[in-house]
């Protein structure tokens, strides 16, 4: 008897090895993608800027025609490939299911990821105002994807949902060398499942992924590490106040995406219709950028930078107006960009906005902004842990948690009145019915 016991034992240390090896290997391959893929966005980020150099009113140019092949790319080769790719994953993992496996085919896949990474950049030469961490979750779910379709059929069953799931994980964790942000959106917005299901999995996954993307680019915080001065009770009404007002304006941005989009989808019916909204809306964006300057445009990382860390904490007028337009134009584009990083950095031109206008101490401008930062990502995604978390890891800053927390909770509540559905919930719905 204790021999079959011992058999036994050792089938299924066996078959849970190998159930993991899937992941590890998704896992691996997303942490080295990712960071190919930062470092190419970069890359391309700096040669738009550097057109700009070159002369200003290049941007007439550059603008409407990259726009414009970044819609083209997509279009042509990959349509489920524009926008974000946090819908496109939310709608996979909802159909990933014996009846509807197939038609996630249609959301996931190399092409749709290699079209995703191209049709981005092309935006970046035309100085968009995008991110990429939500294209790198579309990324990683599709490698994920299609690691689990080379398993031969002898191989212990992997749940192609679990598989999903984990690969939005890996996928945030690496774009923002943030594991606890990638473990928490998992929870807080791509699954309703409990936990224990996947809970494994998704550990190792973020492990994975997020120690491959360190030991290429090494322990990088994504915003290092702000100064925050200690405050007292009293300054919780600051905070309410920056929650309040970044979660409304995140979900007011939102809310206009949504409006242009259904305004698209009643007038805008054949090719040359398209082309020419693409083409009017990257003359509008190069306005912007000519008329600001390039800081308006890209992820908003430069201005994040230059807000949080120099002694430069002022703002012009129309610097989040900029970042707020910004990112509707580029989205709207119909190319492949993510509006993560976008609204950090709307959130933090707001932050240091409010700051000046309600007269707060110039040592607590960083604690502002980065509550702003996390009302206004939680005004877009709706996903208050989500965004307190993210700040948290990208700056290191744990004395500030509490306060990112209420900032988030009063976001969010602010966002519910102005849309009950978050943007992600909006769009996942359409890619249900278009697929």
């Amino acid at each position: 008897m204790e021999w079959l016991r011992n058999k036994v034992i050792n089938q299924e240390i066996r078959s849970i090895t190998l159930q993991a090896i899937p992941f590890w290997i998704a896992s691996l391959v997303t942490g080295f993608v990712a960071v190919g893929y930062e470092k190419l966005f970069s890359l391309f980020e700096h040669l738009g800027h550097k057109v700009l150099e070159i002369s200003p009113g290049l941007i007439f140019i550059t603008a409407p025609g990259f726009f414009i092949l970044s819609w083209w790319l997509v279009h042509r080769f990959a349509k489920t490939a524009r926008g974000s790719g946090i819908p496109q994953l939310m709608a996979s993992i909802e159909l990933a299911n014996p009846r509807q496996d197939k038609r996630v085919d249609k959301l996931l896949g190399l092409r749709i990821a290699f079209v995703k990474v191209i049709s981005s950049l092309s935006l970046l030469l035309g100085n968009g105002a995008i991110g990429r961490e939500g294209p790198t979750l579309q990324i990683s779910a599709s490698i994920f994807r299609f690691v689990n379709r080379l398993l031969p059929d002898y191989w212990p069953k992997v749940s192609k949902r679990i598989m999903l799931v984990t690969g939005g994980a890996s996928g945030l964790a690496a774009a923002f060398n943030t594991p606890l942000g990638g473990i928490v959106f998992v929870v807080e917005e791509l699954t309703k499942t409990h936990l224990t299901y996947f809970r494994t999995a998704v550990f190792a996954s973020v492990i994975i992924s997020g120690m491959t993307a360190q030991a290429l680019l090494g322990p990088y915080l994504y915003l290092g590490y702000p100064k925050i001065t200690p405050v007292g009770f009293s300054f919780v009404g600051v905070v309410l106040l920056a929650g309040a007002l970044s979660g409304w304006a995140g979900s007011i941005m939102t809310k206009v995406l949504l409006i242009i989009s259904d305004w698209k989808t009643k007038h805008i019916k054949n090719t040359k219709q398209q082309i020419a909204f693409v083409g009017a809306l990257g003359l509008l964006f190069a306005l912007i950028i000519y008329f600001t300057g390039p800081e308006s445009g890209g992820s908003g990382k430069d201005i994040m930078n230059r807000l949080l860390f120099s002694a430069d904490k002022t703002t012009q007028w129309y610097e989040f107006p900029a970042r707020f337009l910004g990112p509707v134009l580029s989205y709207h584009s119909g190319g492949s960009g993510g509006i993560f990083a976008t609204s950090l950095s709307a959130g933090a031109a707001l932050g240091a906005g409010l700051a000046k206008l309600i007269g707060v101490a110039p040592e607590n401008y960083n604690l502002v902004m980065l509550v702003c930062m996390v009302g206004y990502l939680t005004g877009v995604t709706r996903s208050p842990f989500t965004s307190a978390i993210l700040v948290l890891e990208m700056t290191d800053r744990h004395s500030a948690i509490f306060y990112l927390l209420l900032a988030a909770m009063t976001a969010n509540l602010i966002g519910y009145y102005v849309d009950r559905k978050s943007f992600y919930e909006h769009l996942k719905e359409q890619f249900l019915e278009s697929t």
